[in-house]
């Protein structure tokens, strides 16, 4: 039995020197911040394929037991659409070959302007995929939210892959005005669709975006929490990561969660400990 838990980034200036040590260089941030959290988002492939010997780095620096789930580069998604991109796929998944098993995911996080009149691409795309990779689709059309029959289309297409449809919680961010300059920001970019929480595979990944209040965040999370606990009852190994819109108590809110599940699960083994990091000198 086994939940992971992580964050958007593997680094942040707010952790330093309070969560994860400073200076650190940059071969060395992403094993710090696997001492709070054993999966992480890889956002930064989205704007460009990594070299694979950084990717080879990143492998190095955590446990075969760590979680990567990475999002494919806007190329294949946005700006050609899913279509004729063999060659941009192959230099992504080659690239990724040295995670090896701690390659959870490829995340496929579709533009809000692909609805259910692109299904067939999706399907087609799918189809050429390698199945030696697990895949993960992140839709934000609202209709695939609205209308069971679009939805139903869409876990067919997945379930032929056996992949999971990620879904992306902004319900408690929503729910009351912003009161930060970074909520106002989130308000901006975060798409607004309903909750979705329905597993398609026994890996489910889950995408949760709180408030910069931490009480609130938590408050929000306690669906996640009970859902969680009825997926590692039932044999699932899920992923739940945990946002806020500045980001600064992230790797804290991720292993709280994790707490709040092993209240509902006392046989989840806890998280290790991270290591104390040393308060600053003068001298």
């Amino acid at each position: 039995m086994r939940l992971f838990v992580g964050c958007a980034q593997w680094t942040h200036k707010s952790w330093q020197s309070r969560l994860v040590p400073h200076p650190l260089p940059p071969h060395e941030r992403l094993r710090a911040y696997a001492g709070w959290c054993n999966a992480v988002e890889g956002n930064t492939t989205f704007y460009a394929v990594p070299a694979r010997d950084t990717v080879a780095t990143w492998a190095r620096q955590t446990d075969p037991t760590f979680r990567f789930v990475m999002k494919l580069p806007r190329i294949v998604t946005h700006d050609r659409c899913l279509t004729d991109v063999d060659a941009e796929m192959r230099a992504f998944l080659t690239a990724m070959e040295p995670l090896g098993p701690r390659a959870h995911a490829v995340w496929i996080q579709l533009p809000a302007s692909f609805g259910p009149a692109d299904l067939a691409t999706l399907a087609r795309f799918m189809h050429r995929l390698p199945d030696d990779h697990r895949y993960a689709v992140e839709v934000r059309h609202p209709q695939f939210f609205t209308d069971p029959g679009s939805a139903a289309r869409l876990e067919d297409i997945l379930a032929r892959s056996a992949a999971e449809w990620i879904p992306f919680d902004t319900v408690i961010l929503f729910a009351e005005p912003p009161t930060t300059d970074m909520e106002r920001d989130a308000w901006t970019r975060k798409p607004r669709v309903p909750r979705r929480s329905t597993a398609l595979t026994d890996r489910p990944i889950v995408r949760y975006i709180g408030r910069d209040d931490a009480e609130q965040t938590a408050k929000g999370w306690q669906f996640w929490a009970d859902v969680t606990a009825d997926w590692l009852r039932k044999g699932r190994s899920p992923t739940v990561f945990i946002h806020t819109p500045d980001n600064v108590e992230a790797p804290v809110l991720a292993r709280r969660f994790h707490d709040d599940v092993r209240a509902r699960v006392p046989e989840l083994e806890p998280l290790p400990e991270p290591e104390p990091v040393e308060p600053l000198t003068l001298f």
